[in-house]
């Protein structure tokens, strides 16, 4: 990296010591995507050059580029800020640049910081800087204070007597010791370690009953708590039901500040103590309190996205039902369910409205168009939205279906974000003529043919997966959840010739505008032939082409490798292959057994390395097979489909919906999921819950407990698989964490639960 500015040199050194990377895995990665490269891309197609870096690898190296690259130019302008103050000294300076985090780059700053006028600045005004001065030398051991203050008496500039004098003297050193970097990193830090987050209900919420009753009176370490417990403080903080605070450990920072500030004996002693503690109570602790306050629910931030990000990937990378002819039902009562049938590529049908529902006079009806859809279309599967009256719409399908001795799998699917696609621009451009709950219909239909291509239409927070997902950062969720699902389509790969513009739009390189004119170009001149017909997309250049064409797919196209994930840069590579096997390109993108045959040592240059190789001999073997697993559903029971039908003890398949750092939600076909604690996810101690589950995998569950008011269902994975898979001997989870049968009974109970007690 020869051209590489000395600024980025010093930015690849950092992120080379933060992340014990090797020096050149970084500094390619860096260069790769200052070039434009996407993290899919690099992973995949550049993994001489970055040494195998996975993606999570590449993005932590992308996100500390973005910080550092932020942080370095704070530090120009800070420098040229001081600088201008005539103030910067070159042990300043050495310690400004040399800063790898911003909070100490604005600590540095703070004392040339242009200030509102303060207590400090008026006693300057009013001549008592020498004053200070005289007190913070701390020569003099005998006297007064009183005395020493004299001269400085001015009742002109309102200092009337010598008390006033040291109290202003008394303010500029305070503000001196708040300024100070060191001190204010040592007060961060014992308060970061030690200090206590507390939570109590506000006075005229005392006798109220709410979510949040069990934060009532609440405290516990401020770097421990948990992301959703912070989350939910907050929350309860913002509807005004919380007050919060952090309690410092006052007796040692007080210590800590006066043995800062009083360096020997003097006269000044007793009051520069007390200006100690005055600064620390009047101008570190308020600042201080909302740093860490922040700090704290960033790192719950983080947490809480973490969560979402994998639910959302587990959904995402959900099994696909695949191309099969799909009736999609949006349940509904007094408004009767919407059926929208689609083919086996998800080009819709026809649509209809029955109301089995509301009345006898209008089931026999509802039966016999359910029916005609069926035979008319020749529908594989059913697919039920487990919305309002779900249940109930499954079972009179399957009555229906048995009765006329018709076998067609009737699957529950979530339809969670249904609704804002319906009325989405996406929904309006596809179907601008139907209804928005026909489009709903139609979604949940090819939900269950692919989830990723129709997922990918729904801003991911609509999904339902995460937690608290409305009081976090709404910016780094959104960053977030775009890398997810980025990662997720180009793992999976993209039928170019039948993709939607929104699942072309996050294949790497593309983006929304290219993805339109992907498909303008394929309505306007058919499908695509060939890979390199992407060229003849307007705007689609060879940089759009290296990034995206290996993850798009074309079936049945002219060149044998366009089904694959070889990208078309490697064809020479392949097409040698082939010569030397004696066969043609087409039989060995056909025959599996060709490819084991072989020798990759023969096929390495500088260009092409063994990890490239070893991709390209894995795809041949599995051409265009789809990496997600084989699909499965649930079996709901047909006797369980409301609350008051379970029973503790019970046995019963579910669908995972979301997993959250307490534990994971169940739908159990009672269109209210069940909790599923974390310390009964799993036959072995786990402290991460996507250790156990993912969203959208049919598990087994048992019933716990019942809580029909609540409308709150107790749920173990656990005891209904202890059977199965016995916990590995020395992981058993701490005492303290089990309890009976690993559930805090007590908190259980406060949450609403209703606990038998021995």
């Amino acid at each position: 990296m020869s051209k590489t500015s000395d600024i980025l040199r010093k930015i690849i050194a950092f992120i080379i010591e933060e992340t014990g990377l090797k020096p050149f895995q970084v500094e390619n990665t860096v260069e790769l995507l200052k070039e434009g490269a996407t993290v899919p891309f690099i992973a995949r197609y550049r993994k001489e050059r970055t040494g195998e870096l996975d993606e999570v690898e590449i993005r932590t190296v992308e996100e500390r580029l973005g910080y550092f690259t932020e942080l370095e130019e704070r530090k120009v302008t800070v420098l040229k800020s001081i600088e201008e103050q005539g103030k910067l000294t070159p042990e300043l300076r050495a310690r400004i640049e040399g800063s790898r985090q911003k909070t100490e780059v604005e600590d540095l700053y703070l004392p040339y910081k242009p200030k509102r006028r303060t207590k400090a600045t008026i006693a300057r005004e009013r001549g008592l800087e020498p004053l200070a001065d005289i007190m913070a030398a701390q020569e003099l051991s005998s006297g007064t204070p009183e005395e020493a203050a004299l001269p400085f008496v001015d009742p002109a500039r309102e200092v009337p007597d010598a008390a006033a004098a040291l109290e202003g003297a008394g303010h500029i050193l305070a503000e001196r010791l708040a300024d100070d970097a060191d001190a204010r990193a040592f007060v961060r830090r014992l308060t970061w370690d030690d200090g206590i987050f507390s939570s109590r209900v506000a006075s005229d919420k005392k006798e109220a009953v709410t979510k949040f009753e069990m934060y009532y009176d609440h405290r516990e370490p401020l770097k421990s708590v948990p992301s959703h417990r912070m989350l939910a403080m907050r929350r309860g903080e913002k509807e005004e039901v919380l007050l919060l605070a952090v309690e410092a450990p006052v007796a040692e920072i007080h210590a800590g500040l006066r043995a800062r500030l009083v360096t020997r004996e003097s006269i000044f002693r007793p009051l520069l103590e007390r200006v100690a503690e005055d600064a620390y109570k009047r101008l570190i602790a308020p600042s201080i309190e909302v740093e860490l306050r922040l700090e704290a629910k960033k790192l719950a931030d983080e947490a809480a996205i973490r969560v979402f990000a994998q639910n959302l990937r587990n959904l995402l990378l959900a099994p696909p039902a695949g191309g099969k002819r799909v009736l999609g039902i949006d349940p509904g009562l007094r408004t009767g369910s919407k059926l929208a049938a689609v083919d086996g590529t998800g080009r819709f049908l026809e649509h209809v409205t029955i109301y089995p529902h509301t009345g006898e006079g209008r089931v026999a009806g509802a039966r016999k168009e359910l029916l005609r859809l069926v035979e008319t279309h020749d529908i594989e599967m059913i697919a039920v939205g487990n919305g309002t009256a779900g249940r109930e719409v499954e079972q009179f399908a399957k009555e229906t279906l048995a009765e006329a001795g018709k076998r067609v799998p009737v699957v529950m699917v979530s339809e969670a974000g249904a609704s804002v696609y319906s009325a989405s621009d996406i929904a309006r451009e596809e179907f601008p003529e139907l209804d928005l709950t026909v489009r709903g219909a139609i979604s949940i239909a090819r939900r269950l043919q692919d989830p990723l291509a129709e997922l990918v239409k729904i801003d991911p927070k609509s999904i339902g997966v995460g937690q608290y997902q409305h009081d976090v950062d709404q910016k780094a969720l959104k960053k977030s959840l775009d890398d997810v699902v980025e990662s997720c389509v180009n793992f999976v790969g993209v039928d170019l010739n039948t993709a939607s513009w929104a699942l072309l739009s996050y294949v790497s390189g593309v983006g929304p505008s290219l993805a339109k004119a992907i498909v303008a170009r394929r309505d306007g001149e058919g499908p695509f032939a060939s890979r390199r017909g992407l060229l003849k997309v307007p705007r689609f250049g060879e940089k759009a082409f290296e990034q995206a064409a290996g993850f798009l797919r074309i079936r049945g196209g002219a060149h044998p490798l366009d089904n694959t994930a070889v990208h078309p840069e490697r064809y020479p590579v392949v097409e040698a292959m082939a010569a030397d096997l004696g066969v043609s390109l087409a039989q060995l993108a056909a025959d599996p057994a060709l490819a084991a045959r072989i020798d990759l040592k023969r096929y390495v240059t500088e260009a092409v390395g063994l990890p490239t190789l070893r991709d390209i001999v894995e795809e041949l073997k599995k051409p265009g097979r789809d990496p997600r697993e084989e699909f499965k559903t649930a079996a709901f029971r047909d006797d369980i489909r409301e609350l008051s039908d379970l029973k503790e003890g019970m046995v019963l398949q579910g669908v995972v919906t979301n997993v959250t750092a307490f534990g994971a939600f169940v739908d159990i076909g009672v269109h209210q999921d069940g909790l599923v604690h974390v310390s009964h996810l799993a036959t072995r101690y786990i402290k991460d819950p996507n250790e156990a589950v993912r969203a959208g995998e049919v598990v087994k569950v048992k019933v716990l407990a019942v809580d029909g008011a609540r409308k709150r269902i107790s749920l173990s994975i656990r005891e209904a698989t202890e059977g199965e898979a016995p916990r590995p001997k020395g992981e058993r989870p701490p005492r303290e964490e089990r309890g009976s049968g690993g559930l805090d009974l007590a908190k259980l109970e406060k949450a609403g639960f209703r606990v038998k007690k021995k």
